[in-house]
């Protein structure tokens, strides 16, 4: 009984480890592995756990520096990151109520959004780039009205 257990706990990580983009599971497959093969061999069960616990600890500590390396996000700088801390010319009115607003900055269009809520920008005024949100400029008006 014990080897189909130990069938279904190697599956099931290989499965896991496939569907999943992280490695989370992997270091279960050599562990259950072990496990049933001294399982097919009629081994006591806690001969069996230990070598499941112990192997996949092993397989843990050998790949994981190495995962991490390959893992590591790495911040993208992009030519977008230029506009921030921009003065842009406003080209449609904003208004994050309706969805709409445009401003040019650097010669290109982008879609913007106020940054405070509620402010309605219009057209022809020039605003602040504080950040970007997806593909939309969020922008800061310092009206004297």
């Amino acid at each position: 009984m014990m080897q189909y257990i130990w069938l279904g706990v190697t599956i099931l990580a290989a499965v896991v480890e496939a569907a999943v983009p992280a490695l989370v599971s992997i270091w279960f497959v050599p562990g259950g592995l072990a496990a049933l093969i001294v399982s097919l061999l009629d081994g006591p069960v806690w001969l069996q756990v230990l070598l499941f616990l112990v192997v996949s600890t092993l397989a843990l500590l050998a790949t994981r520096p190495l995962a991490k390396k390959f893992q590591k996000e790495k911040a993208e700088s992009t030519n977008a990151d230029m506009v921030l801390g921009r003065s842009a010319l406003v080209t449609e009115d904003i208004n994050d109520l309706l969805g709409t607003g445009r401003v040019t900055v650097r010669g290109n269009s982008w879609a913007a959004r106020s940054g405070e809520e509620g402010t309605v920008i219009p057209k022809g005024e020039t605003v602040t780039v504080e950040r970007i949100e997806g593909v939309k400029l969020i922008v800061r008006w310092e009206h004297t009205r």
